[in-house]
C-alpha cells in the first residue's frame, strides 16, 4: 500500500516536472528566424511591421535592405534569403520562372509613388516645373538598373521631354536610400525618391509625380526556394496581408490593393 502510495506521488510530481518544462520551453521552442530582402523604400514599413509580426507569432524577421537588382543578383548566387520583398514584380516574377521561388507565392503586397522632393522650401512647385529650371545643380535619381523608382524616374524624365537636357545633371544612387541620402545631404538640391521616404518629413518641398507620367511601381513579395519549409518564412508572408500590416503600408503612402 505504502510503496502503491510513492509510485502514484513519484508519477504526479514528474508528470508536474514535465508539464512546467513545456510550459517553459514551448514558445522559444516554436518560435523561429526568417531572412527577409527588403527593397530600400520599404525600408521604414518593413521595420514597425517586423516588429508587429513579432510580437503577435513570436517569430523573428531579419530585415536586410538594399536595391531589388542587388537583391536578385545575391540570390541567384545562393544568398540565403527566404523572403524577398521588391520593388518591382519583374524580378519576383524571374525568380519564380527561374526556379529561385515557390510558385504560387508571389503577389503585389504595395503600390509605390515617386515624389520629386527638395529640402530647400519652395524649391519644388506643385507642378514639378523646377526640373525645366537652372534653379538646382545636381538632381538624384536612383539607378536605374537596379531600382524600379530609378527607372520611373528616368520614364518620367523622358515624358516631360527632359530627360536629354538634365542627364549632365544627374547623380545616381545605388538604391533609393542612397538617393534619399544625397538630397538629405545637400549633396543634391533635389531628388526623385520614393513617397514613404519623406512622408512624414517636415518642412521642404515636394511634387507627387503624376502616375501617368510612368509604369506602376507594382512591388511583389515572393516566398523564396530557401524558406520553403520554414514556418517563420511563410506566417511572415501571411502576416504582410493582415489588416495589422495594411494599415501600416498604407500610412507610409502606398496603395494596396485587394
Amino acid at each position: 500500500m505504502i510503496t502503491d502510495r510513492f509510485k502514484f506521488v513519484g508519477l504526479a510530481l514528474f508528470g508536474g516536472a514535465l508539464a512546467l518544462f513545456a510550459s517553459l520551453g514551448a514558445a522559444p521552442a516554436l518560435a523561429a528566424d526568417t531572412q527577409v530582402a527588403v527593397a530600400a523604400n520599404f525600408t521604414e514599413p518593413a521595420k514597425e511591421i517586423a516588429a508587429a509580426f513579432k510580437a503577435k507569432t513570436g517569430h523573428t524577421a531579419v530585415l536586410s535592405f538594399g536595391a531589388s537588382g542587388q537583391f536578385y543578383t545575391q540570390m541567384a548566387h545562393g544568398a540565403p534569403y527566404e523572403v524577398f520583398l521588391s520593388a518591382d514584380a519583374e524580378r519576383p516574377r524571374k525568380a519564380e520562372q527561374e526556379g529561385l521561388a515557390v510558385a504560387g507565392t508571389r503577389y503585389t503586397y504595395a503600390v509605390g509613388r515617386l515624389v520629386l522632393y527638395s529640402k530647400t522650401p519652395g524649391l519644388v512647385d506643385a507642378k514639378g516645373a523646377v526640373l525645366g529650371s537652372d534653379r538646382f545643380v545636381k538632381l538624384a535619381i536612383a539607378d536605374p538598373a537596379a531600382a524600379p523608382y530609378g527607372r520611373a524616374a528616368v520614364e518620367t524624365l523622358r515624358k516631360l521631354k527632359l530627360y536629354d537636357a538634365l542627364a549632365p545633371r544627374i547623380v545616381t544612387g545605388s538604391s533609393i536610400a542612397q538617393t534619399y541620402q544625397y538630397v538629405a545631404t545637400g549633396n543634391a538640391e533635389l531628388g526623385f525618391v520614393a513617397l514613404s521616404q519623406v512622408i512624414g518629413e517636415p518642412g521642404g518641398s515636394r511634387w507627387l509625380t503624376p502616375a501617368t507620367l510612368h509604369a506602376p511601381i507594382a512591388q511583389q513579395a515572393v516566398l523564396l526556394k530557401t524558406g520553403e519549409k520554414n514556418p517563420a518564412a511563410r506566417a511572415f508572408l501571411t502576416f504582410l496581408r493582415s489588416p495589422a500590416a495594411v494599415t501600416i503600408i498604407k500610412r507610409y503612402g502606398y496603395e494596396v490593393r485587394p
